[in-house]
């Protein structure tokens, strides 16, 4: 939202102003110096014509008090003489003489004066004098003149010339000139600030759609132009800041298009990227990144990728700047809380041309599959590795014993190498069963595949358990839940009885002795799906989730003794995927378990099999 600005914060009133000032600060000193040398110029002239006709008239009296012989008409004369000489500007005159009496007065309030002592202590003492005072009477200013009257040969003082004018007069005049010169300054500071005012507008206007076209361009709005209204500094200023927004559009066009493109890179990237500030705070975060960190974008952006990563308490901003290694930080899943992400770390720093660190990159690999792998690969070979050294451990312990001496020993010997042999027979089943599963591992497992009432094939693998239940010690009941309809399934039957056969053992395996082992065969719309069921001691429920894995056993002890590979679940899952199906438990602990065998079915009219 644009700010209105006040016409007394405005540039135009304080250019405006700055004139008048200036104006105004130069009529003050011209005027104070006009009025002041004015002053002075007509004072001092009206004071030397006040003395020069004040002397003149002194010579004239003189002249007369020496002609004449009658005292009286002495007094007449010079009565007459100052009747005659006074004027507008005189207040009074007074001659006294030698003696100090008044001889002669203009002053019709002093006429009684005359021939008395005279009481103006000014005159008495017969020098020329020229002094302006304040009138006690009006208040106002007056020129004082006192000039001695000497006879013609200039020895003898035969009295004083006493002249009183109004100077007030003088100075009204100038005061008058004043207030002339102030309203002619007035008038002229008036036009002065229209014209100033028109002036500051010619200059600021251009500043102003300048500064208007500012705010556009912040906005994004490059369409308009400013104005050009002369060749001036402030045309050429406005010609150039049009080719600055044009390059500006330019620019914001370039960085734009640059921009999409690294967010659409940020955006399809398979890592996730962080970029932060100097300080650590995150400004740039892609998708991929908030889903393996499980945040959100509003809540990552501007929070320390220490605090993001949780590794705050590990380590500070300047040893991951001063450390290359890359990181390893687990997380939750967000799919899978009970497991956790493995993120693989790498920072990089965002250095400009003067080497100066303004932020840094962590680029995060989500590595948890890998480590998984790489996880189950030290395990498989240390699994491997265990099973054969047992075997080959006994072996080698009962062989050294026979070639001693025990092979001579008709009792000892046979069952020595009868342990021998299903050792030997053991490790041979667990070898085909790592080349089984390394087949199907790189996709070289070969199905027969045939169409196979699998009725029956499940009833012939029971069968045999049923043939097997009379030579074993352990006591166990099998009972079979099938649907009575024919299901015809796509397999291959060795495989799947390989399969079958590894879940009954088990089942045989776990189940106290006298139990009941159910086996189940139903059908869905798309599926067929074989259920085994015993009554042993269950899986707990932190291990049903891994009974799949390869060597995986939930009581190691127990299974090596019963002489299982740990395999046997494994190669099921595999085949049983690469028959398009699945397999899964279900289990409780101490009640027993259930394996579950799901295989794609469509039905088959039996008189079209037929």
């Amino acid at each position: 939202m644009k700010e209105r600005v006040r016409f007394f914060q405005s540039v135009n009133f304080k250019i405006a102003l700055t004139f008048i000032l200036i104006l105004l600060i130069s009529i003050e000193i011209i005027g104070a110096y006009f009025i002041r040398g004015l002053e002075k110029s007509i004072i001092d002239n009206y004071s030397k014509g006040m003395d020069t006709q004040v002397a003149a008239l002194a010579n004239t009296i003189s002249s007369e008090l020496d002609r004449a012989s009658d005292k009286q008409n002495i007094n007449q004369t010079i009565q007459r003489l100052l009747d005659n000489s006074s004027t507008s500007e005189i207040l009074e005159m007074r001659v006294v003489d030698e003696k100090g009496i008044v001889r002669a007065t203009t002053d019709v309030t002093e006429k009684s004066s005359i021939g008395k002592k005279n009481d103006y202590q000014d005159i008495n003492n017969f020098t020329i004098k020229s002094f302006r005072v304040y009138d006690d009477e009006t208040g106002k200013r007056v020129l004082i003149n006192v000039h001695p009257i000497q006879s013609l040969t200039g020895d003898t003082i035969l009295g004083a010339l006493y002249v009183k004018s109004n100077i007030e007069d003088q100075y009204q005049q100038i005061r008058n000139i004043a207030i002339i010169f102030v309203t002619a300054s007035l008038i002229a500071v008036g036009i002065s600030m229209v014209v100033a005012v028109l002036i500051a507008h010619s200059i600021t206007q251009p500043i102003g759609e300048m500064r208007e076209q500012a705010v556009r361009i912040a906005r994004g709005d490059y369409s308009r132009k400013v104005t050009v209204h002369g060749k001036d500094e402030l045309g050429q200023l406005a010609t150039t800041f049009n080719q600055l927004a044009k390059q500006i559009e330019e620019t914001q066009e370039a960085m734009e298009s640059e921009r999409n493109r690294l967010n659409s890179v940020l955006s399809h990237m398979t890592d996730g990227v962080v970029a932060t500030d100097r300080r650590g705070k995150v400004i740039t975060i892609n998708d991929m990144a908030l889903s393996l960190l499980n945040v959100k974008k509003e809540v990552a952006i501007g929070q320390s990728i220490l605090k993001l990563l949780n590794i705050e308490k590990d380590y500070t901003l300047r040893k991951i700047l001063e450390s290359t290694e890359e990181l390893l930080i687990e997380l939750a899943d967000s799919h899978q809380t009970n497991d956790q992400r493995i993120i693989r770390v790498e920072f990089s720093m965002i250095r400009r041309e003067s080497g100066f660190i303004s932020g840094l990159v962590a680029v995060l690999h989500d590595v948890t599959e890998q480590e998984q792998t790489e996880r189950e690969r030290r395990e498989f070979v240390s699994n491997v590795s265990h099973e054969l050294r047992t075997p080959l451990t006994s072996m080698r312990s009962y062989i050294e014993t026979l070639s001693e001496g025990a092979w001579q020993d008709k009792e000892i010997a046979p069952k020595f190498l009868k342990i021998t042999l299903d050792e030997t027979d053991r490790m041979i089943r667990m070898i085909n069963d790592l080349l089984d599963l390394s087949r199907m591992d790189n996709g070289n497992l070969k199905l027969q595949l045939e169409m196979v009432n699998f009725n029956e094939l499940v009833n012939f693998v029971l069968d045999r358990f049923d043939v097997i239940l009379t030579n074993e010690e352990k006591k166990y009941t099998i009972r079979r839940e099938f649907t009575k309809r024919q299901l015809f399934v796509e397999i291959d039957p060795d495989r799947m009885i390989q399969v079958i056969d590894n879940i009954m053992n088990n089942a045989i395996k776990y189940s106290p002795d006298g139990g009941t082992i159910i086996v189940r065969l139903m059908e869905t719309h798309n599926n067929v799906v074989l259920s085994v069921t015993d009554r042993g001691l269950g899986i707990p429920k932190k291990d049903l989730a891994k009974i799949f894995d390869r060597f995986y056993r939930v009581d190691k002890a127990r299974a090596r003794k019963q002489g299982g590979t740990g395999l046997g679940l494994a190669i099921s899952r595999e085949v049983v995927r690469a028959l398009g199906g699945s397999i899964w438990a279900d289990s409780r602990e101490n009640f027993g378990s259930t394996f579950y065998i799901s295989l794609p079915y469509e039905p088959i009219e039996e008189e079209w099999w037929d």
